[in-house]
């Protein structure tokens, strides 16, 4: 069973990183953009039209696409002041059943998130400005809560074994 896990989480673990590389770029894309807008607004008065929005649209891909690699490194915000000054093995057992959570959470989210963007899709939703569909990264939201699942079901069955490890 270990070896399985190994696996997955091998295979998790490749996945967010090439989610990072893409909220990476859309990081610098969206730093450029902006740069690209001041001076635009500044020396030839004239902004990028609906600048703005790209910028909200590169937000969602950089959040989104981040979400997982933050997953990776244990970067998401953990209260941990009362479960650490518990035993060994009942840590693990609160650990699992917190990770048992973040799988439901995220499986909810993928699963909304894919009913909310075909939902977009068919009504034909698109920004004010220029006309940029929502549902693609409605869709990239759904996407990206994948590895994450994935993640903290590897993290489960770890904690499972830690918590029945004699």
């Amino acid at each position: 069973m270990s070896g399985k896990i190994d696996r997955l989480e091998k295979f998790a673990n490749f996945f967010s990183n090439w989610l990072n590389w893409v909220a990476g770029a859309g990081l610098v894309a969206m730093l450029c953009l902006v740069v690209a807008d001041i001076i635009g607004i500044k020396l030839f008065n004239n902004p990028i039209p609906g600048g703005i929005e790209l910028v909200a649209f590169l937000g969602v891909v950089v959040t989104a696409f981040a979400i997982a690699y933050t997953q990776v490194l244990r970067g998401h915000i953990q209260v941990e002041f009362v479960v650490m000054r518990l035993p060994q093995r009942v840590q693990a057992v609160v650990r699992a059943f917190v990770c048992l959570l973040g799988v439901v959470l995220f499986a909810l989210l993928a699963w909304r998130s894919v009913d909310y963007g075909l939902s977009l899709q068919a009504t034909g939703t698109v920004s004010m400005t220029r006309g940029i569909p929502f549902y693609p990264f409605v869709h990239a939201i759904a996407f990206c809560c994948i590895p994450v699942c994935l993640l903290l079901v590897v993290e489960f069955f770890r904690s499972v074994a830690k918590a029945v490890k004699k």
